[in-house]
């Protein structure tokens, strides 16, 4: 189940209760307008890209019904209600940059911001699969806003908030927007740069709204874009064989991320931002790149701070990337796999063949191979990347930084993606199946402890041994933290707190302290004193370690550095269960667990043993074959996997509930 369809799964469900919050109880509106109007309302989450009634998605025979049985006036009342604050002019706001003459905006008097401003040349052309180009200076030309979203080349997605039917989005994609107080001329602020997440595949800058981190806490914070899936990481012969300096990278999408950095050391003086106090944060991909630029030689300089919110480590070497006649059967969607994909000679190709196929026909060649495996994405190329890895990069002292790092997962990582997986829950239809059904967990009990067992992998990988490698390395000022914070509104429909709790990703609207995601941030980030109090002691903390490399206390408590010999935790929750803990996971401390008793058959504890391996990390395959006296050596959990998945669609058309 990805990402982004279990994000549209749990939209839909709410969409009814949405409109009670906004129109009042007593408003009589069909569900099929409602649906209709979220459609147009909430165009940034929901969008209807398949084209079966029966998956939960509308065709257009059906958009036409619906939409022509709803009213008029109360489409414009709909539309007026959730239309987002006017951005203003702001009078003296008007900064020169090297990209060009920039005109602030707001909506709100506590900020202005800065939109759509090009920090690099636009990668098209004979610049695709090139590191970026810096811009020519021209102080006195004038930034133009652009009228829609501008992302980088993708699939539709929850993640990018824009639907379709197939790739979307442009190559000229490497703007930056700026938000910071409203006396920015006159103060010199702490600047934090965030890298979104998304799996280096998916997302863009306009996902995340940080006005009110910026207004609260006084600070300046850049969002950018950055080149994604093949056109961000490609390693072919074609392309670095006859490249030179950073061009031979493989990775261009953090060279962009580089490249922001360089940007913001150059520029944000003018918009109030202390070039000496720059703080890289990111969650999920964008906590895997800031991890990316503490092992990369050329991350020296950039920044002074780094918070990696949910991220990992996984990357691959260049031959795996290019998995030459798929010499390596456990990577998947290879330049030598995409090359035969694409029809042309995968022996005689050159680079100015590969950069002139047109973008759709690239990315749709990309996603139409299968992926079940790995798909190369960050790679140990020797130059943006150490050739030995991003984690064993992150131990050698040679690398090391020695910035303040603070580090952290959610107790509940996983239930994005599993928590309507009808594997684990089950449904019941209501109302004659005019409404989604009534969802509920077949087994808590197993349930709970996969979701248990996966998430504590993604600390044991993505936090613990980060940490425990930067300590290796010198770093001195450490600090790790696990997002506990589980009181969602829940639906009828949908028990959200049992389903989703501290999921992926639940923690970014606590430290932007704004609902995301539409519809559903209603849900997971409810106007509840609770989730007020730890939005608050969020962005302060983050405020905190952007200012002076430290969180300081949160209510009231203390939080102590991350050590090896003293795996301080600080536990982010409501104000009665908050504190520090301590705590330090191990990859094969969760294998020698598994190995005990629990609710799992022979086969669940091989394709758990599987997850753990496999995930947030280089796959350790050795360690699959070998857990528990080879238990598992002859069990294929991707081909057992595969099975799981057609024996559900064979019964319900689907393997997500919704």
């Amino acid at each position: 189940m990805t990402y982004e369809y279990s994000l549209f799964a749990f939209q839909f469900a709410i969409a009814k209760p949405f409109a009670s919050r906004v129109f009042g109880k007593s408003t009589s509106v069909t569900y099929e307008c409602i649906y209709a109007h979220l459609d147009r309302c909430q165009r940034r989450i929901l969008h209807f890209v398949m084209t079966e009634f029966g998956s939960l998605t509308v065709s257009m025979k059906y958009w036409r019904a619906w939409t022509s049985g709803c009213s008029p006036l109360l489409f414009v009342a709909l539309l007026s209600a959730c239309s987002a604050p006017e951005l203003r002019l702001v009078d003296g706001a008007e900064v020169a940059t090297e990209s060009g003459l920039v005109s602030g905006v707001s909506a709100d008097d506590r900020v202005v911001r800065w939109l759509d401003i090009p920090y690099a040349q636009a990668p098209v052309g004979d610049l695709r699969w090139r590191a970026p180009r810096k811009l020519e200076e021209n102080r006195a030309q004038r930034v133009i806003t652009h009228d829609a979203q501008v992302l980088c080349p993708q699939m539709p997605s929850s993640t990018s908030g824009i639907g379709g039917d197939g790739p979307i989005g442009q190559e000229d994609c490497l703007y930056l927007d700026i938000v910071a107080p409203a006396d920015f001329r006159q103060k010199r602020y702490p600047v934090m740069v965030w890298v979104h997440g998304g799996g280096n595949t998916t997302g863009h800058k306009g996902t995340y709204d940080f006005t009110e981190l910026a207004a609260r806490e006084q600070l300046v914070v850049v969002t950018f874009n950055y080149r994604l899936g093949p056109f961000g990481w490609m390693t072919h012969p074609s392309i670095q064989a006859g490249a030179q300096g950073l061009d031979q990278s493989s990775n261009f999408g953090t060279l962009d991320i580089i490249a922001a950095l360089e940007w913001t050391q150059r520029n944000i003086r003018d918009f109030g931002g202390d070039t000496s106090n720059v703080t890289l944060f990111g969650e999920s991909a964008g906590g895997h790149n800031v991890y990316a630029l503490l092992a990369s030689p050329l991350g020296e300089g950039l920044f002074h701070r780094a918070i990696a919110q949910s991220g990992y480590t996984t990357d691959v070497s260049p031959r795996q990337a290019i998995n030459h006649q798929r010499e390596f059967p456990q990577i998947d969607r290879g330049s030598w796999e995409l090359t035969q994909a694409l029809g042309l000679n995968v022996e005689t190709v050159d680079a100015a063949v590969l950069r002139g196929i047109d973008m759709q026909s690239l990315l749709g060649a990309y996603y139409g191979l299968d992926k079940d495996h790995l798909a190369p994405l960050t790679t140990a190329d020797g130059i943006v990347i150490p050739s030995e890895g991003i984690a064993a990069a992150l131990a050698n002292p040679s690398n090391s930084k020695k910035v303040p790092v603070l580090s952290g997962s959610n107790r509940d990582e996983v239930t994005l993606w599993l928590g309507l997986n009808r594997y684990f829950v089950e449904g019941s239809n209501v109302s004659f199946g005019l409404l989604p059904p009534k969802v509920s967990i077949k087994n808590p009990e197993l349930y709970r402890y996969w979701i248990d067992i996966r998430s504590r992998g993604w600390k044991a990988r993505g936090v613990d041994a980060p940490l425990r490698a930067l300590e290796g390395a010198g770093y001195a000022h450490l600090y790790a933290y696990r997002f506990d914070w589980d009181e969602q509104a829940d639906n009828w429909l949908l028990p959200f707190s049992q389903l989703l709790g501290a999921a992926h990703g639940a923690e970014i609207a606590f430290v932007m302290g704004k609902p995301m995601y539409g519809p559903i941030g209603d849900y997971m980030y409810p106007d509840t004193p609770s989730a007020k109090t730890v939005t608050s002691r969020m962005m302060k903390a983050w405020g905190n370690f952007a200012r002076t490399g430290e969180p300081g206390a949160v209510g009231g408590k203390p939080w102590p550095p991350y050590s090896s010999r003293a795996p301080h935790i600080m536990i982010l929750d409501s104000a009665d269960q908050h504190g520090v803990t301590v705590d330090s996971q191990t990859l094969d401390g969760l294998l020698q667990e598994l190995s005990g008793r629990s609710p799992l058959s022979s086969l669940e504890r091989c394709l758990l043993a599987w997850e753990l391996v496999v995930n947030i990390g280089r796959p350790q395959y050795d360690a699959y074959r070998r857990w528990n006296n080879g238990e598992c050596a002859e069990v294929d959990a991707p081909s057992e996997q595969k099975a799981i998945q057609a024996t559900l669609i064979e019964a319900f058309g689907t393997t997500t509930i919704l």
